[in-house]
């Protein structure tokens, strides 16, 4: 199984003068900066290329994963899962983690993405740091009767 996890591109702040917090509706509504558009595209033709048909894409509701989504020009499913502070597990247990037999690609945020990624590679923090706009390809397979997960790549769009 393939898993792709992709942090939205750069998004406008957080402007609440009440200091709202993460997945509150002013959050939600957050757009992406023209500069983030421009990520999200750079990223998306890379991307495009390296999918195969049929995977399936899973986007946060906030509404700068969806445009992230739009950029990659295929069709994706938003999912309450994925929303701002999510739940790891939930990521995981949505993309039948690690038994799926397709590629799955998720658009979400800080900190479950991290949390995602430290998790699947046993790294000692709780939490990974990632870009935005960033990508990271992880794969499962087994060798010898043991489950193993390889980070295939990680990429940015400055890279591309």
């Amino acid at each position: 199984m393939d898993l792709i996890l992709w942090r939205h591109a750069e998004a406008q702040e957080h402007s609440d003068p009440l200091g709202g917090q993460q997945g509150d509706a002013q959050d939600m509504a957050r757009r992406l900066t023209p500069r983030g558009e421009k990520q999200a595209a750079r990223m998306a033709a890379w991307l495009d290329r390296q999918l195969p048909n049929g995977a399936r894409i899973y986007a946060s509701p906030a509404h700068r994963c969806e445009q992230t989504a739009l950029a990659l020009g295929r069709k994706f499913k938003l999912r309450d899962e994925l929303a701002p502070e999510g739940d790891p597990l939930a990521l995981l247990e949505l993309v039948q983690w690690p038994h799926g037999k397709s590629t799955v690609v998720v658009i979400g945020h800080q900190p479950t993405l991290g949390r995602v990624i430290a998790r699947l590679l046993g790294l000692a923090e709780e939490d990974c740091p990632m870009k935005k706009g960033a990508l990271w390809w992880l794969r499962q397979r087994e060798r010898n009767g043991t489950l193993q997960t390889l980070l295939l790549t990680v990429q940015t769009p400055e890279l591309l």
